[in-house]
């Protein structure tokens, strides 16, 4: 399987609740966060795949890098401009031993992932094997071996986060898409895929617990977006006219994202209640995402269930060809799965993943807290105000 195809599966959704600012919130403080710890997929894995299993290949990053750079994109993804806003560099991914520094924070985000361990390999499915639970050995090895490795001095410690930096830092969650999908792809009904999400929520709690228990505080998670308007999944699985929506996407699978993302939202409040000492904020990128699709012209775009950068049919996504595929004709290399010619009006950059003007266009819509759970912005999101 061609691994630009699979690796983005994920759908958390939930409304958001929300709650006016109160007068002691508008006078906080800006949050001071020295670092980011990212966990999730591909939405928000930037090397962490490619290092492990080889590079996604051009055209991926052309738009902003100019060449690949480990992203399932064109260019930069949320997390990539969540970083920005907050002053810092973009993370390298744990799994990249080249070039990486991790004195801001490390990204443990790997293109496939699940929250739940898959019981195939990575050839078999496209699921990585480094679910949400390797996610969380990794980073209590990177807290336990980036302290000793400070010891050494010199370039060693500038390249490591300083031991508060992982008490006072901000951890970012987006992941679930794929658990979702996973259970389509095995051929499972609607009903089989909503009666495994409960342990799929257990498993996401115990690894919130388990960072919980090494320091960490503050925690913004990311409900799972519309999966049922992907064209990997509009192209991939059978539907009726009826369970078609007026945006043209696939109401079953929204309607699964959707439980999931109530019971993620459930499983935010049980943590809220367990972990006091936590500040923990819901995002309901969901929302954003599906208003993005629905209604596209309002927002500057155009052909929202189409890929950019692909090969045929009606949503322009082979998943034999993907992004960036290549033939041979009679000796002659011949690239199938082509960019389109402007990404910066593409919602879908290659059937599975957004584009990046469509990421930064979510960002900013979720920055300033407007949906999300406490409602306050990024820069706040130390701060706790729950109803």
């Amino acid at each position: 399987m061609d691994f630009s195809n699979y690796s983005k599966i994920v759908f958390p959704l939930v409304l958001v609740l929300v709650f006016p600012f109160s007068s002691a919130s508008k006078s906080r403080s800006p949050c001071d966060f020295p670092a980011i710890f990212n966990f999730g997929d591909s939405n928000s894995d930037t090397g962490g795949l490619s290092a492990a299993f080889g590079q996604a290949g051009p055209p991926a990053g052309e738009t902003y890098f100019g060449a690949p750079a480990g992203r399932y994109c064109d260019g930069r993804l949320v997390i990539d401009f969540i970083a920005e806003s907050l002053g810092l560099p973009y993370l390298s991914a744990f799994l990249d031993a080249l070039g990486s520094n991790f004195s801001h924070g490390a990204n443990f985000a790997t293109a496939g992932s699940t929250i739940r361990p898959q019981n195939t390999t990575l050839h078999q499915s496209g699921f990585s094997p480094i679910s949400l639970n390797v996610q969380t050995y990794e980073f209590n090895d990177f807290l336990l071996r980036s302290q000793f490795i400070r010891t050494k001095g010199g370039v060693f410690s500038k390249l490591m986060p300083k031991e508060k930096h992982f008490s006072q830092g901000l951890y970012t969650f987006d992941i679930g898409q794929n658990d979702l999908t996973a259970g389509y792809f095995l051929n499972m009904s609607t009903d089989q895929v909503r009666a495994y999400v409960p342990d799929v929520i257990d498993q996401f709690k115990t690894a919130i617990q388990d960072i919980y228990g090494r320091g960490g505080r503050y925690f913004w998670i990311h409900n799972t977006g519309p999966v049922g308007c992907l064209p990997y999944v509009l192209d991939r699985v059978l539907i009726t006219a009826g369970q078609v929506d007026k945006a043209g996407c696939a109401s079953p699978f929204n309607e699964v994202a959707q439980f999931f993302n109530s019971k993620l939202k459930e499983a935010v409040i049980e943590l809220r209640k367990d972990l006091p000492l936590a500040g923990f904020t819901y995002v309901d990128v969901y929302s954003v995402k599906y208003e993005l699709i629905s209604r596209p012209k309002k927002h500057g775009f155009e052909h929202p269930l189409q890929a950019c950068c692909g090969h045929g049919g009606k949503y322009n996504y082979n998943m034999h060809h993907g992004c960036g595929s290549k033939i041979k004709v009679k000796g002659k290399e011949i690239i199938l799965g082509k960019s389109c010619k402007n990404p910066s009006v593409r919602i879908n950059w290659d059937g599975v993943h957004f584009t990046e003007a469509a990421n930064k266009w979510v960002f900013e819509q979720i920055v300033n807290g407007s949906y999300s759970d406490p409602p306050l912005p990024l820069n706040m999101a130390c701060h706790k105000q729950y109803a």
